[in-house]
């Protein structure tokens, strides 16, 4: 075992505290990484705050990470010491299922191994479970380590390996791009990269966010059109309209009206996750051929591809960078969406 300084918190309503974890020793397959950046997630504070339940304690989140390779296993020929390098929401899978054979290895039969709070064997991390990237290294088997091209600053990447493959994998799944209309739901940590991916894709799009605060960097990232959604006529005027919804919130939304500015053959797809059930009237799928659906981050092969579609395309997230001793305070500006338009924590302060 190697030693990492690592950020946790150690309780549901504790706050984070700088303290040494153990990592484990390089094997033939695994590369070991120096991080420089760790993008904050809402995930992160759903996980260190308990509010998903079965969070283990000391937990150290974090799966966007950017670094640069410190040390490889005698196997690894993906990676060199040196290389630019991700790590997003996994870091390991079966490999062997229906899905990890198709290239879905994000959605795993028996569960991919997620970067924290996952369980594994004690020999790979002690406790039993993984922690994740508030530290200064990592170590991730090589097909889990993602190539971070010269296009993309470090800080402005990290992001991108949860945030940025939440929106890339159904925007290409579903085939936006030129002759497709696309809206957004939210304009925050997610959907504002979203609109960067879309535009970049060539797809028709707009904003439907709660007021019209953020208009101009909508438009400014690439946006055709932006619609305040507290406004009824907005649900006038874009009825039948849309080929593709993506929602980025995890609020409570009224999905039904929604669903009425898809187009015929139209998809709606759930990207934030709300506590509580939506409420669908089936005509409103069975009038027009609608369909409700949802996606979950990306695989890996997907991300790497997203990586690549940004760097080509000059696309990075919109950061705050931070010190690692801001945690707590950047925990509830996410909560109060105070921030434009991501956390980034600066590895070099842990």
């Amino acid at each position: 075992m190697s030693t990492a300084a690592a950020y946790a918190v150690n309780a549901p309503d504790g706050s984070f505290e700088k303290q040494a974890i153990e990592r484990r020793e390089l094997g033939p397959h695994d590369v070991l990484i120096d991080v420089k950046y760790a993008g904050i997630c809402h995930s992160d504070i759903h996980t260190a705050r308990d509010e998903w339940g079965g969070t283990r304690y000391p937990c150290v989140p974090g799966h966007e990470i950017a670094g640069l390779v410190a040390a490889v296993g005698s196997a690894v020929t993906k990676h060199r010491v040196g290389d630019r390098v991700g790590v997003g929401c996994m870091v390991d899978s079966c490999g062997t299922c229906e899905a990890c054979l198709a290239g879905a290895d994000n959605y795993c039969v028996p569960g991919a191994t997620m970067t924290y709070n996952s369980t594994v064997s004690p020999d790979l991390q002690p406790g039993g479970y993984t922690m994740g990237g508030y530290s200064t290294q990592v170590v991730v088997t090589e097909n889990f380590v993602l190539s971070i091209p010269e296009g993309i600053g470090l800080d402005v990447a990290a992001p991108l390996l949860c945030a940025g493959v939440t929106l890339f994998s159904p925007l290409r799944h579903w085939n936006a791009g030129p002759g497709k209309r696309v809206a957004i739901i939210g304009m925050g940590g997610l959907g504002h990269i979203g609109v960067k991916i879309a535009a970049a894709m060539g797809a028709e799009v707009t904003v439907l966010s709660h007021s019209l605060s953020k208009q101009e960097d909508g438009k400014r990232f690439g946006a055709h059109h932006y619609y305040a959604t507290s406004e009824r006529q907005t649900f006038k005027d874009l009825r039948s309209h849309f080929d593709l919804i993506l929602n980025t919130v995890s609020a409570d939304l009224p999905i039904d009206h929604y669903l009425k500015l898809l187009r015929l053959d139209g998809t709606l797809v759930i990207l934030g996750l709300p506590e509580n059930p939506l409420a669908v009237k089936p005509f409103t799928v069975a009038g027009y051929r609608r369909s409700l659906s949802g996606s979950m981050i990306g695989s890996i092969a997907e991300t790497q591809e997203m990586l690549n579609f940004c760097a080509e395309h000059g696309i990075g997230a919109e950061i705050e960078l931070i010190s690692a001793d801001r945690i707590d305070e950047a925990y509830d500006r996410v909560v109060a969406s105070d921030v434009r338009y991501r956390f980034v924590i600066d590895a070099a302060t842990m």
